[in-house]
């Protein structure tokens, strides 16, 4: 298929400090993001610690982020790893009901490090597209344990118009490549995490995803922009500068340092929701000098001093 390079943020949820839903911080924050040109997947269970919402905060993301950002750039419902069909199909009719453009639906998840059975898959697969309304971005995502098999994904594409997409969210770069023979041509293929986001692009790819956009989503962008127009000097520069934004807060605390990046630069983001916790003074200043070393206010486009405390 011939589609536009993207790239998407795997959106937090701002929290307060009495560990209530920070709307006011949300908003402020999508809002941000809608300005950079970046498209937005809410309520996801790792960045969006969605684990920690209960059903009515759950839909409540997602009209904020309606609200925000339809029309202005693609805004999309993540979720969480379903244990059931029922679950994601429950998850999937709020998503339809606030009006978001699109759904990732997570592989199935059966818990306690089980893996469905091949027959066990396909059946939660059309079960759950038999019954969702929305256009579709299948996910195949390491954190179940398995991948999606690519010639499963293709069967599923020419039974139901409404897949999209396949968010491939795999270290082993072999997993994409065997996804994007068998789809490529016919529905967008994004990388999850910024690890192999011009591998992507270099194999027929269409993006990525990242945590790393809710702090610098004007970096994530210019990677696929600069791509885009064949400026690949301008692409390399960003994307290693990505990669080692990546690495800093794979090693400094997850989204707990992006949160943190974003108040230390002055930003709306709030803190974590239990079980996370704030990062501890000795990180905090880790998370300063990473910014500093990479100077991302200058990237942003931010004004003042970032804060070493």
């Amino acid at each position: 298929m011939t589609a536009t390079p993207s790239t998407y943020v795997v959106g937090l949820t701002p929290f307060a400090a009495d560990e209530s839903l920070d709307e006011v911080a949300l908003r402020a924050h999508l809002q941000r993001l809608a300005a950079a040109g970046s498209g937005v997947y809410l309520g996801g269970s790792g960045s969006g610690e969605a684990y920690t919402l209960d059903a009515q905060e759950a839909r409540r993301v997602l009209e904020i982020g309606v609200e925000e950002l339809r029309g202005r750039v693609p805004v999309r419902a993540m979720g969480v790893e379903p244990r059931s069909a029922r679950e994601m199909i429950a998850y999937a009719r709020v998503a339809a009901d606030v009006g978001v453009d699109a759904l990732q639906v997570y592989s199935l998840d059966v818990g306690h490090g089980n893996r469905p059975r091949p027959d066990e898959l396909r059946r939660y697969l059309a079960d759950v597209l038999d019954a969702v309304t929305l256009p579709v971005v299948l996910s195949s995502h390491f954190s179940v344990g398995y991948a999606l098999p690519p010639d499963l994904v293709a069967e599923l594409a020419q039974q139901h118009d409404g897949i999209i997409g396949v968010n491939c969210s795999h270290d082993d770069l072999t997993a994409l490549v065997a996804l994007l023979d068998a789809v490529g041509d016919r529905l967008e293929v994004h990388v999850g995490g910024p690890m192999h986001a011009l591998s992507s692009l270099a194999l027929g790819g269409h993006g990525f995803l990242s945590s790393e956009g809710n702090l610098a989503p004007t970096l994530c962008v210019s990677v696929v922009e600069a791509y885009r127009r064949d400026d690949f000097a301008a692409s390399r520069d960003a994307y290693a500068r990505l990669l080692r934004l990546h690495a800093g807060f794979r090693r400094l605390g997850g989204i707990a340092a992006v949160k943190c990046a974003l108040e230390l630069l002055g930003l709306p983001g709030g803190t974590v929701r239990p079980p996370r916790m704030p990062l501890d003074p000795g990180r905090r200043a880790a998370v300063a000098a990473l910014l500093d070393d990479l100077d991302v206010r200058a990237v942003e486009g931010l004004d003042g001093d970032t804060e070493n405390s």
